[in-house]
């Protein structure tokens, strides 16, 4: 049994999907810092000065009377709410990451298309007589022997 997981464990495909969710999990990452720290800001200064990750409605007020400046301080005094600002964060996340896997993907079909593009030149040729199929080069059908020019 555990050779058999063994074979399992160190097959090609098995670590090709573990490298690929390390750095599928660190390119996720980069994406949040990206929208957190570079996209939104600019942003939401156009927007007023508004940090999209603080934007939050009260559900329920906690032991601290509000207002809130944070979430975390709304967190912090147990108010419950719904946290729109992060949930904007996490889908302008999700749009960047599933852009990047489309052209990803977009370009590995483009090269797998150039790859298995058929030559124009023909490598068979029809046998006037029997019409099979024979060999660009050959002299002689070998289905009907006659002589090919």
């Amino acid at each position: 049994m555990f050779k058999e997981f063994k074979e399992f464990a160190v097959k090609g495909n098995v670590i090709d999907m573990a490298v690929g969710i390390i750095i599928g999990a660190a390119f996720g990452t980069i994406v949040n810092s990206l929208v957190a720290d570079i996209i939104m800001p600019p942003i939401g200064l156009l927007l007023g000065k508004v940090d999209f990750a603080n934007l939050f409605f009260i559900l329920k007020e906690g032991t601290v009377l509000p207002p809130y400046a944070t979430v975390a301080d709304a967190k912090k005094a147990g108010a419950v709410t719904l946290n729109y600002g992060l949930f904007l964060n996490t889908i302008t996340s999700f749009l960047i990451v599933a852009f990047s896997v489309f052209l990803l993907v977009k370009n590995i079909n483009r090269l797998k298309r150039e790859k298995e593009a058929p030559s124009a030149v023909p490598i068979t040729k029809e046998c006037p007589y029997c019409l099979s199929i024979v060999p660009l080069k050959a002299i002689r059908c070998s289905h009907c022997t006659s002589d090919l020019k």
